[in-house]
């Protein structure tokens, strides 16, 4: 593996392994470590178990088998030695570190009545690593603007389908030099920017505001106060609190650009809330989107109608 900043999260049995392989990190998408199992990474859209020696197999012989302590070490290298300063990240089961990448984590959880406390004994980690791919985004901007007005625009997939990164990808071009809009970035948990101490370390324009680590509602109603956005960009919204302070946004002149798990749009009117916050958030566009296929993942472009955009 050519990256240092990927390498170095992980103890020295696996690091090893990972840099005999000669990953393209723009192929690699996960590595998953599981107690007393092997170690599995999505490579060009494929599932492998690594080998010893590096190679990609769908052979479980002589393949690198993660132990108890190689999970240990890769959360104090994750978390710089510090787990007390992630205890509220690893309630929510993931961390996001430099670059946008999400450490997902489970293991045996410590509750607190009946909310999560804690999360004790980790078995299992998923490193996904994001990807800035420059230009995917430009195939469905015909579709979203009018009159060099953007449309309210929701985005849908299924896990591990692209939402992130297209629309970081949208909010590059919208902010950038050429088209100069204002956006306004709530980065809640630094995966669309990969911002690190409040500075973006991907591209996402140079007409973008970050408000980054904050939950989504507040840093909705916290930007529109303090930085007048045009276009408000949201990653993964998901509660009611959430659709309230886009819908709010939109009364109040925003354009909407986000994401949400789905999939497709008889799933969105399937779910009441959804259906209803649709319509009273003036969605114009619905931008459905699929497991990657020939390196192509739109699978379609609707309006507020479910109709197909032409």
């Amino acid at each position: 593996m050519k990256e240092k900043g990927i390498t170095y999260l992980f103890p020295a049995k696996i690091r090893e392994i990972l840099e005999k392989t000669g990953f393209n990190l723009e192929e690699l998408y996960e590595i998953r470590l599981r107690v007393n199992a092997p170690m599995i990474v999505i490579y060009g859209g494929k599932e492998y178990f690594v080998a010893k020696d590096g190679r990609l197999t769908k052979n479980m012989q002589n393949v690198c088998m993660i132990e108890a302590e190689d999970l240990r070490e890769t959360m104090e290298y994750v978390s710089n030695y510090s787990m007390y300063a992630f205890e509220e990240e690893i309630r929510k089961g993931f961390i996001t570190i430099q670059g946008g990448h999400r450490v997902g984590i489970a293991g045996k959880t410590v509750l607190d009545g009946d909310k999560i406390k804690s999360l004790k004994y980790i078995s299992y980690i998923n490193l996904r690593l994001s990807h800035q791919i420059k230009g995917c985004a430009t195939p469905i901007l015909p579709y979203i603007m009018k009159k060099n007005n953007v449309c309210h625009t929701l985005i849908i997939s299924p896990p591990m389908c692209g939402k992130t990164t297209l629309l970081r990808d949208l909010i590059r071009i919208l902010a950038g030099d050429r088209r100069r809009m204002q956006v306004g970035l709530v980065d809640e948990r630094s995966e669309v920017a990969g911002g690190q101490q409040g500075e973006p370390v991907l591209d996402v324009g140079v007409f973008c505001d970050v408000i980054d680590g904050c939950k989504k509602a507040q840093g909705i109603r916290r930007i529109i106060r303090s930085m007048a956005p045009e276009i408000i960009a949201v990653d993964e919204i998901g509660g009611r609190e959430d659709m309230e302070a886009l819908q709010e946004a939109s009364h109040s002149g925003c354009r909407i650009l986000a994401t949400m798990h789905g999939r497709d749009f008889p799933d969105l009117q399937g779910r009441a809330g959804v259906k209803r916050w649709l319509s009273d958030s003036g969605i114009q566009r619905v931008v459905i989107l699929q497991p990657f296929v020939s390196g192509k993942n739109i699978r379609e472009i609707l309006n507020e109608k479910g109709e197909a955009v032409k």
